[in-house]
């Protein structure tokens, strides 16, 4: 859960890698440092903090010179966020410094015999076994030192390498982590993720697991561990870089919410034609189809929440029975998966090391896997049978806004274009139900339009420490991903509930002006709701409902009402939620948090 960026070429080296840890920043931000090669020496700066302290270190790069470096922003795995243990790490000889992101699993065997052979150490961090392994191999040619390093590894890892014998190379291998090639004139980098290099290059090129490239100015090799060359495509990206950039916000998370309805029509787009849903993405055939008979949605995070909005309108379609899985528990569960299962995976990133895992045991037992994600060449796109783009566009801020809406989306198509394959639904359902989907754009721009309110609830409600969030049905899986969003940015614990199970527990914990935010979209069971806002004010609870901006009963019960605008019950979480991510946004600005890097969280989740 760290970002590495890599750059080889004719310009000064430092302040290009400083920016690009700027773009990366949300995978880790509680140290950075550089490590540059200048007249055959390496050159290092490294501090705990967020990289513009690295910046003002380092006059923004200028006093490092260097046509060739590598750079890195951590997320503390192993050992304290310090200036030791932050990286470029570098051998005991000067020769060679490392960067890395993942998880090395075997380092403490692998230390105690670097130890035993004489090489100190200086930091608690799993990545030095990394750069005394290099020297220990190194007899002057660094892919052969690579190749017998990697061959010791066990675990996850993109490492970039630097030499001071070889001025002009910089080195990448990845594992199990990602990791890009940036194709420039005269000049190539790599990165851990696009947002690095789209300023300097649109040409990539995706590095798979057990991938090596040698990168120089004017060339770039790709080989296997075994040390084979390979050849590899050059993808073009798509997106410009101001789509990574703030655009007048305050925080990226407020553009990203704002974002949302051009976000979710992006998604929507391609995939209706002539009034008719397709994924010609995918080539699932009638009896691929008609074979199902379960459904399994695993996750993990706000992508899970997505699977469980997405689980009720999936069943009520399809008729086939769907369960909800978060992937850290899959992994290591076992299964009842067969080759009639449809494994649905959800990510934003497509490089969570959970997700990846239950992936990999789905598959094994025959189950076909298609995953629903944002990165295009990320590992659970190549992993799955069938992959589904969201197109949301890059998602900067940790708290995830815009990636939930779409796979939500994207859930619902699905469920409709399997309920019409596989011959479930009338004409007229399936007409009504794609209309209905395709006013969610518009539905979102109205919701974000009526409660400019927001600003001011925050204001009442930020000085608790403490919030529960309640619904039923679709109402309480809304619930769930608000409540992420409450504890995630703003650090106010949040827990949301199913609203039947208050009396079973719960209630104990409502006392006088403790906030409920009480979810009341469900037309079908508000009633039920209704009787439970009463249950909670009865006791002193200070109630906040969403409700459609109908309804009365609740504005004669509520102390304070987020409205939203008509809904159909099972297509509503795209909507529903939104309102619950600004009232997030806010409370966090009213209590001065860190919103777009929460204490603690990465973007892209990345070890175990």
């Amino acid at each position: 859960m760290c970002g590495i960026v890599g750059y080889t070429g004719r310009a000064n080296a430092a302040p290009i890698l400083l920016d690009g840890l700027k773009k990366l920043e949300y995978r880790g931000y509680d140290s950075a440092g550089v490590a540059v090669i200048n007249d055959k020496k390496l050159f290092v700066s490294k501090t705990a903090g967020r990289i513009s302290a690295l910046c003002e270190k380092t006059d923004n790069g200028e006093n490092l010179p260097g046509f060739t470096g590598i750079g890195h922003t951590r997320w503390a795995t192993h050992g304290a966020p310090t200036d030791i243990n932050a990286h470029p790490h570098t051998s005991n000889d000067g020769k060679f410094a490392v960067v890395h992101n993942g998880i090395i699993e075997n380092y403490m065997s692998l230390k105690e015999e670097l130890v035993k052979k004489g090489y100190e150490f200086e930091s608690q961090t799993d990545t030095e076994v990394i750069v005394h392994l290099l020297e220990m191999y190194y007899t002057g040619d660094v892919k052969i030192a690579l190749l017998k390093t990697a061959a010791r590894l066990s675990g996850s890892y993109a490492l970039g390498v630097i030499c001071s014998d070889y001025s002009e190379k910089v080195f990448a291998v990845r594992e199990a982590s990602p990791l890009i090639i940036g194709l420039g004139v005269g000049e190539n980098y790599f990165a851990s993720d696009v947002t690095a290099l789209v300023q300097h290059t649109k040409n990539v090129i995706y590095m798979d697991d057990g991938d090596f490239a040698e990168i120089t100015p004017d060339d770039v090799k790709i080989f296997d561990f075994a040390g084979k060359p390979k050849n590899k495509p050059v993808n073009r990206i798509e997106w410009d870089i101001r789509a990574a950039e703030k655009d007048g916000y305050d925080h990226f998370m407020l553009k990203e919410i704002m974002e949302q309805p051009r976000a979710v029509r992006d998604t929507l787009s391609p995939r209706i034609k002539d009034d008719r849903v397709c994924f010609d993405e995918i080539n699932l055939t009638d009896e691929d189809i008609n074979k199902i008979n379960r459904i399994v949605i695993t996750a993990c995070g706000s992508a899970y929440y997505a699977g469980c909005a997405g689980k009720y309108t999936l069943e009520k379609l399809t008729g086939i029975p769907v369960i909800t899985e978060l992937a850290s528990e899959l992994r290591y569960s076992q299964p009842l998966i067969d080759d009639r299962t449809l494994v649905i995976v959800l990510s934003q990133s497509g490089e969570t090391a959970d997700t990846i895992a239950a992936m990999k045991e789905c598959k094994k037992r025959g189950a076909k896997v298609l995953s629903v994600v944002n990165v295009v060449g990320s590992t659970v796109a190549k992993l799955a049978d069938y992959v589904i783009y969201t197109w949301a566009g890059p998602e900067i801020a940790v708290a995830t806004t815009k990636g939930y809406t779409t796979q939500v989306t994207v859930l619902y198509l699905l469920a409709l274009y399997i309920a019409d394959r596989s011959g479930r639904i009338t004409p007229s359902d399936y007409a009504e139900t794609l209309a209905s989907i395709q006013k969610i754009p518009q539905l979102i721009r109205q919701a974000l339009s009526m409660n400019s309110a927001i600003p001011t609830l925050a204001k009442k409600y930020h000085i608790h420490n403490s919030m529960f969030f309640i619904g039923r049905n679709t109402d309480y899986a809304v619930a769930l991903e608000g409540a992420l969003k409450m504890k995630e940015i703003s650090y106010i614990h949040a827990e949301a509930y199913a609203a039947g199970e208050l009396k079973h527990g719960t209630i104990a914990l409502i006392d006088d002006y403790q906030p409920v935010v009480a979810l009341c979209c469900n037309k079908a069971i508000m009633e039920k709701t209704i009787s439970n806002i009463i249950e909670v004010k009865a006791r002193g609870a200070q109630v906040l409902a969403l409700a459609e901006k109908d309804s009365s009963k609740i504005v004669t019960i509520a102390d304070d009402i987020i409205f939203m605008p008509e809904m159909d019950d099972y297509l509503a979480a795209p909507v529903e939620i939104v309102p619950l991510q600004l009232l997030a946004y806010y409370m966090a600005k009213e209590n001065g948090c860190d919103i777009d890097k929460p204490k603690n969280l990465a973007k892209s989740v990345t070890v175990e």
